[in-house]
């Protein structure tokens, strides 16, 4: 009954289902297999899936089953499985405190309306140093950009609004805006702790709403040779309504530095005039869970041990605080939707016994919600030879709300697979639109970017809008009211012709990769091009 009350919902919700039903029954049909996935993956039964739960081995044990029906075989270490170790670290608030410290008098922080402790970096204890405001925080080579050139930070906390000029391109911008790349300079800087804080015009989720995610469990890989800045002191982001706390006596406010950032000026580096003073405590536990693994094997004699990888997470949130009443964020659209994906593009290529050169891993990766761990360390512990991996396709929230009449796919300009990408979607009639959103720096925030640097060019899907569209509204109010939220569940609006068409795309685009003679290779000019395999 679930199933078809969910259909009712998004037949009344969108007045396009109906047309596209009549129009195109097959694509309907194949919309509604689609959906089927996401309805056994999102249900409140398995709890939201969150890395190392019941609820995500569930799902888990799913993809696996569905892989078998589709005649993938088993690519793991056991099965269609590769466990992966974590270790899981909560704060513990009651014993944790922030406390600024201006002229020797103490003014506490609230942990989760001021600021918020990072648990994914940083260490337990205490800490007391002073802040620097230092812009961007960035610093980039290529570009002879350096936020902390010649600013005295050892011993300190730097304080950096994130993102970064327009000057600076998108790739760069996002690469070393990653606290991975970013601790380098600031370790070598003799920096202690980084205070990050977003500019409201680009956050995803309101504060009020984020602020309840500390409540989640963080996670670290126990294999410390893949950990990001384990030497990291503190992290903390904070309330961008609680900046001025931090400004006050400093000759600038918050308002004066956004508009700064929002008319691309450069930003202002000083001294600012409290010390910060940290207690932080952690509560930590081991925690494991797979990742799933299916190949199609390739029928060339030398192509065959190639690997075009199609990935997608299969993890979210689990149960949290509640919102209106509800605590299981079920993650239909982040990111049941791309496995539903995974899986219908294994059983197409099983149906029809389709023969492709290359062979295909399919891969639902764990922990990416945590910091894309699942992925990273498959990328680090491939279980197919080390750099056989030629190109990755991924799938996460691509976001199916309307008709697919365009696709942003970041990664376009940065190497070969733009030529087969753009012959398939001129043949299906979807046009090709760059980030509008750089940013957000979406390209390093997703499981891609766990490919990409062991080498691997790759393509990640959203659908597209173009500015100031009724489609553009449609996405901006999703991330606003949806985005980790319990609200992310079977009953919001889907566009199920659309999501068709999206895998219709995927499928044809694996074939031209997988069939193409030449090996997928990073455009000479791209940054990326520097993580290229021997």
């Amino acid at each position: 009954m679930q199933y078809f009350k969910s259909l009712t919902l998004l037949a009344l919700s969108l007045g396009s289902f109906t047309a596209a039903a009549v129009a195109a029954p097959d694509l309907a049909e194949a919309g509604r297999r689609w959906w089927s996935h996401v309805e056994v993956l999102a249900d409140d039964k398995l709890e939201g899936r969150n890395t190392g739960s019941a609820g995500y081995r569930e799902a888990a044990r799913y993809l696996a089953g569905e892989f078998e029906k589709a005649g993938l075989k088993p690519a793991g270490m056991t099965g269609y499985l590769q466990p992966v170790k974590f270790r899981s670290r909560v704060v513990v608030e009651s014993q944790s405190s922030l406390t600024l410290v201006r002229g020797g008098k103490p003014e506490p922080l609230a942990i989760g309306d001021d600021a918020v402790i990072g648990a994914r970096t940083g260490l337990p204890g205490q800490l007391d140093a002073p802040l620097v405001f230092v812009g961007y925080g960035l610093t980039v080579p290529e570009k002879d950009y350096d936020d902390l050139k010649n600013l005295d930070l050892k011993g300190k906390i730097v304080v950096h609004l994130a993102g970064g000029p327009a000057s600076i391109p998108g790739a760069l911008r996002a690469h070393y805006g990653r606290i991975s790349e970013r601790w380098e300079f600031l370790k070598r800087a003799g920096v202690v702790g980084v205070i990050s804080v977003q500019n409201p015009k680009s956050m995803d989720i309101p504060w009020e709403r984020g602020k309840l995610a500390r409540f989640l469990p963080s996670m670290v890989l126990t294999d410390e040779s893949l950990q990001d800045a384990p030497d990291l002191k503190f992290t903390m982001t904070m309330n961008p309504a609680s900046m001025d706390k931090l400004l006050a006596d400093s000759g600038y406010t918050f308002a004066e530095i956004l508009a700064l950032a929002d008319a691309e000026k450069p930003l202002p580096k000083f001294a600012l005039k409290p010390a910060l003073r940290t207690r932080v405590a952690l509560k930590t536990a081991e925690v494991e869970a797979p990742n799933v693994v299916g190949l199609l094997p390739g029928s060339d004699p030398k192509l065959s041990n190639e690997y075009i990888v199609i990935s997608a997470h299969l993890d979210h949130l689990g149960v949290g605080e509640p919102i209106k009443g509800d605590k299981i964020n079920n993650g239909a659209m982040d990111n049941a939707t791309g496995i539903a994906s995974l899986i219908e593009v294994a059983r197409s290529l099983h149906e029809t016994k389709t023969a492709l050169r290359r062979s295909v891993l399919f891969i639902g990766v764990c922990g990416e919600e945590k910091g894309l761990l699942g992925s990273k360390y498959f990328a680090n512990r491939p279980t197919v030879q080390p750099g056989r991996m030629v190109a990755n396709l991924n799938f996460d929230m691509f976001l199916p709300l309307h008709p697919l009449r365009s696709l942003m796919v970041l990664g376009t300009d940065e190497s070969t697979l733009s030529g087969p990408l753009k012959t398939v979607t001129a043949q299906a009639g979807v046009g090709l639109l760059a980030d509008p959103e750089p940013n957000r720096n979406s390209f390093v925030r997703s499981d891609q970017y766990s490919f990409i640097r062991q080498g691997v060019p790759a393509l990640a899907f959203k659908f597209g809008y173009e500015p100031g569209s009724p489609e553009e509204k449609l996405h901006k109010d999703w991330l606003k009211n949806n985005y980790h939220a319990p609200s992310d569940d079977l009953n919001q609006p889907v566009n199920l012709e659309g999501a068709a068409r999206f895998n219709q795309i995927v499928l044809a685009l694996t074939e031209r990769i997988a069939n193409q003679d030449e090996r997928p290779r990073w455009n000479d000019n791209s940054f990326f091009r520097r993580f290229s395999q021997p």
